[in-house]
């Protein structure tokens, strides 16, 4: 099953500069059906085994009524690390980033319940650490995700967009965010998926996803790439401190993010001793 993960897949020109003017990119059937649900079983399986939330759906908060989430699923089952580290997203990652080499910041598995409720509009850049915005999140739903089961949505070309950049997740970041891009003109691009439909999205690209109207989850996992020569910046809210401490251990600021959790994945060298 790892033979299409860890093959390239190459973008055209056009691709590449379609996602640095949108700052998201959609790749229709990107992995195999068969694999993403091989491999989904299992991510399935261990969300719910290391999943740490009780509180009744109607009595969370509206970022915990939003999905369930674990992180670092790869580093709990061979199967999952062999998913997570694949090469292939890693290697569309550093296309769209245009950078050598491609290292993970960490994975995460998120789960809309049935009738869980709406993302709030975001940028993820908010919480990460990081001195450069040469980072990406890969969405890849582990079924196909109909308009009723919240598909992850895009503000296409707000990756450039300063307002809202200081924005926690939360009922006030969705209202004054979809509000400002909305004001700016920036439509917001809420496609379904089908299932090998996966899509990258820039650090600073805001977005949201709609509730899960559906009686079945909506099953997704992520991962988080960055550039491997990404230096850690001094962290200016707690959540950068938070995650910091935990997802790139061990590391001060103004050195390369590179804890030994979080490994290279793909290199240009590796694409030409492949191809050699």
């Amino acid at each position: 099953m790892t033979e299409t993960l860890d093959t390239p897949l190459h973008l055209s020109p056009g691709q590449i500069a379609a996602y640095r003017e949108t700052g998201y990119l959609r790749l229709a059937d990107a992995l195999p059906a068969t694999e993403l649900e091989a491999y989904g079983a299992e991510i399935t399986r261990l969300t719910l085994a290391l999943n740490t939330q009780t509180t009744p759906l109607e009595e969370r908060s509206t970022y915990d009524r939003a999905f369930l989430q674990v992180m670092n699923l790869w580093r709990h089952s061979e199967t999952v690390r062999r998913f997570v580290l694949g090469r292939r997203l890693a290697s569309v990652a550093a296309q769209l980033m245009g950078v050598e080499a491609v290292r993970l910041y960490h994975d995460q598995s998120l789960y809309k319940e049935p009738s869980g409720g709406f993302t709030p509009a975001h940028a993820d850049q908010y919480y990460w650490p990081f001195a450069s915005d040469r980072c990406v999140t890969v969405w890849v739903p582990l079924q196909p995700v109909p308009l009723d089961m919240g598909p992850l949505a895009f503000f296409a070309r707000s990756h450039r967009e300063a307002f809202g950049r200081d924005l926690e997740i939360s009922d006030e970041s969705e209202r004054l965010i979809t509000e400002a891009m909305q004001a700016r003109g920036f439509a917001l691009d809420e496609t379904p998926y089908a299932l090998g439909d996966v899509s990258f999205h820039a650090g600073w690209t805001f977005h949201r996803a709609g509730p899960n109207h559906s009686d079945r989850p909506r099953s997704v996992m992520t991962m988080i790439y960055m550039d491997a020569d990404m230096r850690v910046i001094e962290p200016s809210n707690a959540m950068q401190a938070g995650d910091l401490a935990q997802w790139i251990p061990g590391v001060k600021p103004g050195d390369v993010a590179a804890s030994e959790i979080n490994p290279i994945i793909w290199a240009a060298d590796d694409a030409v001793a492949t191809s050699a």
